[in-house]
């Protein structure tokens, strides 16, 4: 039976070929090619995080570990090429691709902080030198 989120038989046959990890290939023999592609497209589809990937496709690590490097690779390029189904790229984005700028985290500006080290510094240069000198401030009498 055929996930809901599965790649269709006409379309694996498509990109089988273009797959790393074959009978023949350099390195080791990919124990399912299609059920890797299916974890794929099971995330892009849902939009759910990678920890929330069923366990029937293993585990979740491995599985983003393997699509970054296809993406070294450039495998995912050429499956794109060879499928041409625009919306089927726009699935692999992630976290991993996608960066916002650090005034969208509400990252401190630096003025803020340039501030505050200067502060720091002042404070810094009012604390006692030496042990002698702070005790004979603190004790004016003569039994100190």
């Amino acid at each position: 039976m055929r996930h809901r989120h599965a790649i269709s038989d006409e379309d694996w046959g498509r990109i089988t070929d273009l797959l790393p990890g074959k009978p023949g290939d350099p390195g080791v023999t990919a124990k399912d090619n299609r059920l890797f592609v299916d974890a794929v497209l099971w995330i892009g589809k849902t939009g759910a995080p990678w920890r929330d990937l069923p366990e029937r496709f293993g585990n979740w690590n491995n599985v983003w570990k393997r699509v970054s490097r296809w993406a070294k690779k450039g495998v995912w390029q050429r499956v794109f090429e060879t499928l041409q189904d625009p919306d089927l790229e726009w699935l692999i984005l992630d976290s991993t691709v996608v960066r916002a700028h650090q005034h969208a985290a509400g990252a401190p500006k630096k003025t803020a902080m340039r501030k505050r080290k200067r502060w720091a510094a002042a404070g810094a240069a009012l604390a006692p030198r030496s042990m002698r000198r702070s005790t004979a401030l603190a004790c004016r009498s003569s039994s100190c």
